[in-house]
């Protein structure tokens, strides 16, 4: 009799497995199963993607030119004498020279000090540059004044302006 008091659903629900906790990786490979999203998996089936991604960024570089040279012929820019150049000020550095044994060439270091802007701690950093110097006047331990320039050189790109303080 006892036999018979048991229902076929009370059979089902006794034998369920705990879940285990899936890995991320798990996870991951399990999300993409639903999603139906899978790498091909041969060669041939990657270059081939290759190929179309290839063509659709082909397709798209060329609608953007297009559109950019549409709205170009569009706006059409008056008839205007060109823009004179506007000479920007040059940058201007004091730093102590470091090397003068270049024939009319200085190393100069700049230091620096600013405060962190987290910390609040003053942070030194130095960095050093070559400049040029006609004359042979700087020495080394000198402080002088330098200013940006064209390129001189492969490493100068800055010229001395004056001596501020001798070197003792």
């Amino acid at each position: 009799m006892a036999d018979q008091d048991v229902t076929p659903e009370a059979e089902t629900a006794a034998p369920t497995e705990p879940a285990v906790p899936l890995t991320p990786r798990e996870r991951k490979v399990a999300s993409r199963a639903e999603r139906g999203q899978r790498r091909p998996s041969t060669p041939e089936a990657r270059i081939e993607l290759r190929k179309a991604k290839a063509a659709a960024r082909s397709r798209r570089r060329l609608q953007e030119r297009e559109k950019a040279k549409a709205n170009r012929s569009a706006d059409p820019v008056p008839d205007q004498a060109p823009r004179p150049r506007v000479e920007g000020s040059a940058k201007v550095r004091v730093g102590k020279v470091v090397s003068a044994k270049a024939d009319k060439t200085i190393t100069v270091r700049i230091d620096t000090a600013r405060r962190h802007r987290k910390y609040e701690k003053i942070v030194r950093s130095s960095s050093s540059l070559h400049a040029h110097d006609e004359s042979n006047d700087a020495n080394e331990g000198d402080l002088v004044k330098v200013v940006e320039a064209r390129p001189l050189s492969r490493t100068k790109r800055w010229r001395l302006v004056e001596v501020m303080e001798r070197a003792r």
